[in-house]
């Protein structure tokens, strides 16, 4: 009897440049600073960045990790969608539309949304977005902006391990939390 190998995971790392940023999904830790770095530009007078990290309490249970799956091919499509939509509708209500050469000056400049995949130990980073402005204002809302339509919209789960559970009770839940 031979045996079939197992089909391959979903949950694969996955990496997407676009025009207005790079969305990335890797079981590797996040180098908050490097994504940081990515989003630099001399233009920006701001930077917002949001790093959602494992916090060790849940609802009064003690959490020891979170693991995050995700369908990666769609998630990582679905985060660029964001990324894009969100840029789009900063630059279509920026408050200066100056026309330099047919184009509307750019409240955004780049964005990056890390996501982790894998176990996610407490207090280690599960996702880190970072976005490039020349004004704070749209940077902090941009910012939250792609946070809440990725936790809302890809196709990203989490199982939380709690202290003195069994691990085959842990459940697997949308990515959308507190």
């Amino acid at each position: 009897m031979t045996s079939t190998p197992a089909a391959p995971s979903a949950s694969v790392e996955a990496h997407l440049e676009i025009p207005e940023g790079v969305c990335v999904l890797t079981y590797e830790k996040l180098d908050t600073q490097a994504i940081i770095q990515w989003v630099a530009d001399d233009g920006a007078g701001a930077t917002a960045v949001f790093i959602g990290t494992t916090r060790n309490s849940f609802k009064g249970k003690v959490v020891t990790r979170l693991d995050y799956q995700a369908y990666s091919k769609l998630a990582i499509r679905t985060m660029a969608d964001i990324v894009r939509n969100v840029h789009n509708a900063h630059t279509r209500s920026a408050h200066q539309t100056v026309e330099s050469g047919g184009t509307q000056a750019r409240s955004l400049i780049r964005s990056a949304v890390h996501h982790r995949l894998g176990t996610v130990p407490v207090g280690e980073p599960s996702i880190v977005i970072a976005v490039s402005s020349p004004h704070r204002k749209e940077a902090f809302m941009a910012c939250e902006q792609i946070l809440e339509e990725v936790k809302l919209k890809a196709q990203i789960w989490k199982r939380e391990f709690y202290e003195g559970e069994q691990e085959e009770d842990a459940e697997w839940k949308a990515n959308v939390g507190h």
